[in-house]
Order: C-alpha cells, then sequence, then structure tokens
C-alpha cells in the first residue's frame, strides 16, 4: 500500500496545474502526508475545478478504515462501484514515500517525476456522519497494478491520471466504471526515479521540506 506522499508546491502551481477555480480550504505544502491527516483534494462541481480538504483514509458507512482502494476490490465490491460512478477526485501529489529492504535494513525512498513535477492521482471520496452527527470528509487513493520500479517494493500502485484522463475521471457526466477502467493504468516506470530521503518520514508529525530532500544513502539505512 501507500501509506505516505507529498504535495511540496505553492498554492498558485497548485492552481494553474490543475485548473482550480476555486479554493475552499487553508492550503499548505506538505511534505509527508500519512493516513488520518488532512489532504487536499480536487473536485468537480457543476462544472468546476474546486480545491478542497478532506480525511486520508476512508471511513463509510459500510467498511474499515482504508487508505487505498484496490481497483480489483473496486471492480468486485457493489458498493465501491456505487461511489465510483459519483463520488470521484483528484488527489494532488508530487511524491510516494517507501521502505527499501536489503538484508536486515531498509531505507526510505521517495518515488517521483523524472521532472519531479505534480500529478493527479485518481481518488474517491466519502462523506460520513460520526456519532455526534457531524460530517467526517474522507478519501482514498485508487491503486492500480505497480509499474516496474515500484514493484521493488510494492505490488500495487496509485493510479496516476494524464492531464486528459483527469478530465475524464473527473466528467460528472461519466457515470460507469467500465468506461473508466482503461485510465487506471501503471504510469510509466520510465518517466519515474526514486532517490534515498530521510528516516524521519516514518515520524507522523514531522513534516518539513527536509522529507524531500535526497539524501547520502549511508545516513538513510536503519534497521528495522
Amino acid at each position: 500500500m501507500c501509506q505516505r506522499y507529498s504535495i511540496a508546491a505553492e498554492l498558485p502551481e497548485v492552481q494553474e496545474h490543475f485548473q482550480i477555480g476555486r479554493v475552499m480550504s487553508y492550503y499548505k505544502n506538505r511534505f509527508n502526508i500519512s493516513p488520518t491527516q488532512p489532504t487536499p483534494v480536487v473536485l468537480q462541481q457543476d462544472g468546476e475545478r474546486v480545491l478542497d480538504e478532506f480525511r486520508w483514509g476512508f471511513v463509510p458507512y459500510w467498511g474499515r478504515d482504508a487508505v487505498n482502494a484496490d481497483l480489483r476490490n473496486v471492480h468486485q465490491n457493489p458498493t465501491y462501484r456505487r461511489i465510483i460512478n459519483t463520488q470521484r477526485c483528484v488527489i494532488p501529489c508530487n511524491g510516494f514515500y517507501y521502505w527499501k529492504k536489503e538484508g536486515k535494513k531498509e531505507y526510505p525512498v521517495r518515488v517521483v517525476l523524472k521532472d519531479r513535477g505534480m500529478f493527479g492521482v485518481a481518488g474517491l471520496y466519502e462523506i460520513w456522519r460520526d456519532t455526534r452527527g457531524e460530517p467526517l470528509r474522507t478519501c482514498t487513493l485508487v491503486m492500480t497494478e505497480a509499474n516496474p520500479l515500484i514493484g521493488e517494493f510494492e505490488n500495487r500502485m496509485p493510479a496516476i491520471l494524464s492531464p486528459e484522463d483527469m478530465t475524464r475521471w473527473l466528467d460528472e457526466e461519466i457515470n460507469d466504471l467500465d468506461a473508466l477502467d482503461p485510465i487506471l493504468r501503471p504510469h510509466a516506470a520510465d518517466e519515474m526515479q526514486a532517490y534515498a530521503v530521510t528516516p524521519l518520514i516514518d515520524n507522523n508529525r514531522y513534516d518539513s521540506d527536509e522529507c524531500i530532500r535526497e539524501m547520502d544513502l549511508q545516513l538513510a539505512w536503519v534497521k528495522r
């Protein structure tokens, strides 16, 4: 599973890249987003793209907390199919974190596009009410087969969308999973790269630009 990612970019860059019409919540750079934390999401409402903030980790009424929605389960679960028909979003991102194992040691890596640019990940959202009746707005990343690079760490990866596919994913007129299925494919491995980063990314409360800096491999090693 993907359990940490970053969106290290200023608001004007995010607005331009994702063609945002309205910003509905406070935005700041996030260098180390982990499950249960708030994260920016892009929604389409009445033809306009909106930047809002949801909690990462699905808490739908029908299931347990889930930070990743495996495409295989989406196909098999009728409730997932209902949500994917009407409750799609795009999650802005510019890097995923993984742990690379070599023998008894591991070190953290950040996987990015080679140009270090932003990209959108297919997401789903649910608005659920807690025991007090308060709305809890949650989201999850949609996963697909891993490409060879991410396959070194996991067998699934977030479904990265091209600009054209992002438009299709957010299209409010499309409510057919089978029509959307072809765009949920692995991103080309030769357009991505991984580099070592600080082990501090393992700390949920650590959210500094140090998280995205490339680190000497000797300093990144840890025993797990």
